[in-house]
């Protein structure tokens, strides 16, 4: 047999809905926590944003650090071939001058020694010219005059040209009906010329047309067309 306690009721003091509120009430925190705010989330996205920027920024910087060095690059590249090129041409001018000045020189020294050969090609002249170049003297002779015609002497004067003062040296003067302007008549001496240059002229007997036989062709044709031409037999 049971007995009720004094004092205690069987039946629960709470209501029936009592739990849910309570549960409702034990946690006031939670209820008045709020959820995640939008404006988190925006901020979360404008710091993106804003990192995208710092990230675009440094990168157009980049860039443009790249180009800078690019374009001095082609600076220095082009300043580099510049001086090559002028390098180059210097060297090319170099050359020509030397090749220049050597075959100059092998000029001068093919003259020197030619000039020294020419009395005696002289000799050989006047020695053909009078019947003495016979025998071995001969053979010897025209070996020397080869040789010198392969190192490009070449001889010059001849009688019947005109007289030119730059490759003649006139050691004999007359007058003569026969020319009609100053000419070599006589060569005393061949000249001889080494390509265009001459080292040494030619030393003639020149003549000059006889004076005043021309003003005397002249008057005696003057007279001949006032007369009608010359007089018929």
């Amino acid at each position: 047999m049971t007995e009720d306690t004094p004092g205690f009721d069987k039946k629960s003091d709470v209501p029936a809905d009592a739990n849910g509120s309570a549960d409702a009430a034990a946690s006031p925190d939670e209820a008045a926590a709020p959820g995640p705010l939008a404006g988190d989330a925006q901020n979360g996205e404008n710091t993106e944003n804003d990192m995208h920027e710092e990230q675009g920024s440094g990168t157009a910087d980049q860039d443009v650090a790249e180009t800078a060095e690019l374009d001095q690059v082609r600076t220095a590249l082009n300043e580099r071939t510049q001086d090559l090129q002028r390098l180059q041409a210097e060297f090319q001018n170099y050359r020509r001058r030397v090749e220049r000045d050597r075959v100059a020189v092998k000029e001068i020294a093919v003259a020197n020694l030619l000039t020294e050969l020419l009395p005696v090609l002289d000799d050989i002249g006047r020695a053909r010219d009078h019947g003495e170049l016979v025998g071995g003297f001969k053979s010897v002779a025209e070996s020397l005059e080869m040789v010198a015609a392969k190192l490009g002497l070449m001889q010059f004067g001849k009688e019947g040209e005109p007289f030119d003062p730059t490759v003649h040296e006139a050691l004999m003067h007359s007058y003569s009906p026969d020319v009609t302007e100053t000419t070599c008549v006589q060569i005393l001496q061949p000249g001889y010329r080494i390509g265009e240059r001459t080292i040494r002229p030619a030393r003639v007997g020149v003549a000059e047309p006889q004076p005043g036989a021309k003003g005397e062709a002249g008057e005696a044709d003057a007279a001949e067309e006032e007369s009608g031409g010359p007089e018929e037999g």
